[in-house]
């Protein structure tokens, strides 16, 4: 008689919890290093299935996404032969080709009109002559190609050239500094970069310190108003323009790309050193959108409007999903204060934004129904709770609300928004049900850092819980580890907390030039490590609660994840941002807060307090106290432990920029620079606190 080994009995009993799927796919599972099977009883809501991680530890503390729970995605399910970023762009060509695809208010001369386009069959033309253009001037396959520049229809002309012509895209954020910039181009090696007027006169101030340059393309730039440079340099500088009549004349057939092919570089803003250049390949890209698009679907008949830097990962992916879903896009003119004028105009179905103009949008909505008078004011309230009721039991709201209230709030973004995405930061959970309320659409926050390359969880449709991040992205699973020092244990009660760990087809392929770097977030087992900390709510939704990253030592030997305590003082009405510094030589923290100049003054005006400017008044022991004092209520509010809470706070009228060097060009504060810059007030705060507490600060 023969006995089945453990191993084997383990396999029997999670093939005896599968679902009902084919049988190809149960048997792929189990020769791949994900894993092993789904077990969907473990999650009645079915956002996500828990799975064993290894067959042998009988721990069941892997979660994948229900939709897809024996197989990881990798390819959009309804086109598989669709592998790399050439093959998408093709397909939507082919499908699509007389659709509008890019469109700008910017005229050539600068000046700003009505939105003109390119269909999808116009720029495939333009992208083979830009591709040829490159190669003309002996930019060879396999060469890093720059995008130094804001969004527009030439950005992503650029790109498709890139995926076309196997060259490797790099984008630089148009913000970047001198130093960052020369670092960039120099650790990629940069053969060309595609630059704006403003832009180019930053490259040529260090032109003899940046060697690989051998071509700058100019966008928007004429050829009469270009620089001429030195007979020996090495570089030529040509317009864009130019660039596409050299193409034109000289078309060259594409060399498209593998999907283990590197398809982008992408150099991470570094809120504490040089920025790293995390390596995504084409099957990356593919995979992490595929997985996406499960849950999420752009179509042919929708319009998104893009702002957000395509520099940034999440605005690439969303520009992915759009060509598969030959979906029309439409650039703001390139200034955030007159984005309600393009909404207006362009009319967008899709706005995928981060919480910091949502947040805006919040504050501007509340603050007119403020100012409407007690009658208006009570029927929006009345009108808000209805319809939020009706939400929340998952019933379909009366139109009666919309025709009254919400439709004039609609119209605000052009009236026919019917998805709105979040990512980037924690979105509050009042601004979503505000924005669900008001605009009558799919609201859905998201989860995700460049080096998975975009997505790793997002709510489900349906899904009407706010405060959390969804589920898996299909394409990848998540586990939580233990973190001792924090004391998040996968044990905790009643939910299991730990670092946000992911695997899959999505993760990046190491950080350019940086092995160790690779080795600090990668693991042995494929799991890459986030530095977040979550927890698993029921039905399988993550929950991003802390930061591991960060953390710092009180000299009590307490530790301190600054950000989670960050995001509690900035909901704080005179907070418009906020930096909690602590360290190893003192027991306590300080806030160092830009206030939000109309709440202060109003409030000053409110109590009677003189003063001749805003930083006259931050100064003010009165105002200080107040501040503190309602930071204080938030803490406990959000039941901050004792040594969380801030001892002190310096006020300051400036807010955190990047021209100031205090955030990176997506809005992270540098906590190095930070300190240093407010290292005066930051030493202040400790003496305040030592003199008058009479159990020192300093230990």
């Amino acid at each position: 008689m023969e006995f089945a080994s453990p191993v084997q009995r383990r396999l029997e009993t999670i093939r005896s919890h599968l679902d009902t799927s084919p049988a190809d796919d149960q048997s792929s599972l189990f020769l791949n290093a994900t894993a092993s099977s789904a077990s969907p009883f473990l999650n009645k809501d079915g956002y996500s299935v828990v799975l064993p991680e290894k067959l042998d530890t009988g721990r069941w503390n892997v979660y994948r996404s229900a939709k897809s729970p024996t197989k990881l995605v990798s390819r959009f399910q309804d086109h598989p032969e669709i592998g790399t970023l050439h093959d998408n762009f093709v397909y939507a060509v082919e499908t699509y080709p007389e659709n509008k695809y890019l469109g700008t208010r910017v005229r050539s001369d600068g000046t700003i009109g009505e939105y003109s386009w390119m269909t999808y069959a116009e720029t495939a033309s333009e992208r083979q002559a830009i591709g040829s253009g490159l190669l003309f001037h002996g930019i060879n396959q396999g060469a890093c190609v720059g995008l130094y520049f804001i969004n527009r229809p030439e950005w992503l002309v650029v790109d498709h050239a890139c995926a076309a012509y196997s060259f490797i895209s790099v984008p630089l954020y148009d913000t970047l500094g001198p130093d960052a910039v020369k670092f960039v181009v120099n650790h990629a090696t940069l053969q060309a970069i595609f630059c704006v007027p403003q832009t180019l006169n930053i490259l040529l101030s260090f032109l003899a310190e940046i060697p690989s340059i051998r071509l700058i393309v100019v966008v928007g730039g004429a050829d009469e108003h270009l620089p001429s440079l030195p007979q020996g340099s090495g570089v030529n500088i040509v317009s864009y323009q130019k660039l596409l009549t050299q193409g034109r004349s000289s078309l060259l057939p594409f060399s498209p790309p593998k999907p283990e092919d590197i398809a982008t570089i992408c150099y991470t803003s570094g809120t504490t050193g040089t920025p790293k250049g995390v390596v995504l390949t084409h099957g990356n890209l593919i995979a992490n959108v595929a997985g996406s698009s499960v849950e999420a679907e752009f179509l042919p008949s929708d319009t998104y409007i893009s702002y957000l830097p395509l520099a940034h990962i999440y605005e690439r992916a969303n520009q992915v999903m759009a060509v598969y879903g030959g979906v029309t896009v439409g650039f703001y003119q390139g200034d955030v204060l007159k984005l309600m004028d393009d909404f207006a105009l362009l009319r967008p179905t899709i706005f995928c934004s981060v919480p910091r103009l949502y947040n805006r949008i919040y504050d501007g909505i509340t603050s007119a129904v403020k100012s409407s008078g007690v009658i208006k004011q009570r029927l929006f309230q009345v009108a808000y709770n209805s319809k939020k009721q009706a939400i929340i039991n998952g019933r379909s709201p009366s139109a009666f609300w919309d025709k009254l209230v919400f439709n004039k709030i609609k119209e605000k973004l052009g009236g026919r928004v019917r998805f709105m995405g979040s990512g980037a930061s924690p979105l509050s959970p009042d601004v979503m049900d505000f924005l669900r309320v008001c605009f009558g659409c799919s609201v859905r926050e998201g989860y995700g850092m460049t080096e998975t390359s975009c997505v790793i969880s997002a709510m489900d449709d349906g899904d009407n819980l706010s405060g959390h991040v969804g589920s898996p992205n299909p394409a990848c699973e998540v586990k939580l580890v233990d973190v001792p020092e924090m004391n998040y244990t996968s044990e905790d009660q009643p939910y299991p907390r730990g670092e946000i760990c992911v695997r899959g087809p999505i993760i990046f392929k190491g950080y350019y030039k940086d092995e160790e770097q690779t080795r600090e977030i990668l693991d042995g087992d494929g799991w890459l490590h986030t530095g977040d900390i979550g927890l698993w709510l029921p039905g399988g939704r993550l929950k991003i609660i802390d930061r591991k990253k960060n953390i710092f030592k009180l000299a009590q030997g307490e530790y301190i994840a600054p950000e989670k305590i960050e995001n509690v003082y900035t909901k704080c009405r005179f907070v418009s941002q906020c930096f909690i510094h602590g360290d190893s030589f003192n027991s306590s923290l300080v806030a160092i807060v830009s206030v939000d100049p109309d709440v202060m003054k109003d409030w000053a005006a409110s109590e009677g307090i003189k003063y001749e400017h805003l930083g006259q008044l931050c100064n003010d022991p009165r105002v200080r106290k107040a501040v503190l004092a309602e930071m204080d209520d938030l803490g406990r509010e959000a039941q901050l432990r004792g040594f969380e809470f801030a001892k002190a706070v310096t006020l300051v009228p400036e807010p955190f920029t990047l021209e100031n060097g205090l955030l990176t060009p997506t809005f992270k504060i540098k906590r190095p620079q930070a300190k240093a810059y407010f290292a005066e007030a930051i030493s202040k705060m400790y003496a305040e606190i030592a003199a008058s507490n009479p159990m020192p600060s300093k230990l």
